[in-house]
């Protein structure tokens, strides 16, 4: 694997460190979720920087993490951030993703609630998008929609998309700003960035990570349909504005900048920031000096599509 030379050290270091991708089997998908797990053991540090609190409370009949910054600021208290976690459809958890939720809730300096969503394979498409949907309805009896914003990660990010197009289909207000990173918003590999040889993306690759749980995830459903690819959705201009990360060694590049596109041209404000030599999701992997760059600027937008006044920053 070539490494790029015009990266910050601890990037190089990434890389070095990457070893060949395994492919994922869904045939026991608790050893799957287990071994994902058990990779993702740095939320010592996270929590002791960056949370003063952890609770998991039954939103909408979901169970959800929600996550208090340490220093939070009561005079925040009407305004919160929502978050769903990636991991494909078929791991991953609120837990896994504090590296991303617990920095995003520190420099926004409000609470952040991220649903237990249901995963495929037991769970298929829709129930994933009913979970994440449940808990924003019951948020907007709490927050004025204009200080709620939303973001998610990979599939996360797939559902971030799909739970804001369905608040527009019901006529249900949508969030004050929305914040994409690495979104997963086509299951097809169709994008020109997935034909990229096997470690082009040293953390994600589609034959061996995605292909499975694209299939598990859209069960009755055909990949290309904008249930489960938001790529192939009718977009509008009531949609939120929109922040969308990606890298140069992203997998996802290609459908970042199609998505970003099409958004444009149903005349969204939409921003695509394109790391260079970044990968998958990096902004997960704190110790890196792009991803706190990164971070910085996706709170930054979301903070400064709240309504500003009264707004308390940490």
């Amino acid at each position: 694997m070539k490494i790029p030379q015009t990266i910050s050290d601890e990037a190089k270091q990434f890389y070095a460190n990457a070893e060949p991708h395994q492919p994922w089997s869904l045939e026991n998908i608790e050893q799957l979720r287990a071994e994902h797990d058990a990779q993702l053991d740095i939320n010592g540090p996270i929590i002791e920087n960056h949370v003063e609190s952890l609770q998991e409370v039954d939103i909408g009949g979901v169970w959800t993490l929600t996550v208090t910054p340490r220093g939070y600021d009561t005079r925040n208290d009407d305004r919160a951030a929502v978050f769903f976690f990636g991991g494909a459809y078929v791991v991953g958890s609120p837990y896994a993703d504090l590296p991303i939720i617990a920095r995003l809730a520190t420099r926004l300096g409000i609470r952040v609630f991220a649903p237990f969503y249901r995963r495929a394979p037991e769970h298929p498409c829709p129930a994933a998008i009913d979970d994440g949907f449940a808990v924003y309805q019951v948020l907007l009896a709490s927050y004025p929609a204009d200080r709620l914003v939303m973001a998610g990660e990979s599939a996360g990010g797939n559902l971030t998309l799909a739970v804001v197009l369905r608040a527009q289909e019901l006529g249900a207000p949508v969030p004050a700003a929305v914040a994409l990173i690495s979104p997963w918003c086509d299951l097809t590999p169709s994008g020109e960035s997935q034909q990229q040889p096997a470690g082009f993306d040293p953390s994600m690759d589609y034959q061996c990570h995605l292909r499975e749980p694209a299939a598990a995830y859209s069960g009755r459903y055909d990949q290309k349909d904008p249930v489960v690819s938001p790529l192939y959705a009718d977009f509008d201009r009531g949609f939120p504005p929109t922040l969308i990360t990606t890298g140069t060694r992203e997998g996802f590049l290609s459908d970042s900048a199609r998505l970003s596109m099409k958004m444009r041209q149903a005349g969204i404000d939409v921003r695509l920031h394109v790391w260079e030599g970044m990968w998958h999701s990096f902004e997960w992997y704190y110790e890196v000096p792009e991803a706190d760059l990164s971070m910085d600027e996706i709170a930054a937008f979301l903070g400064a599509n709240h309504r500003r006044s009264d707004f308390v920053y940490l």
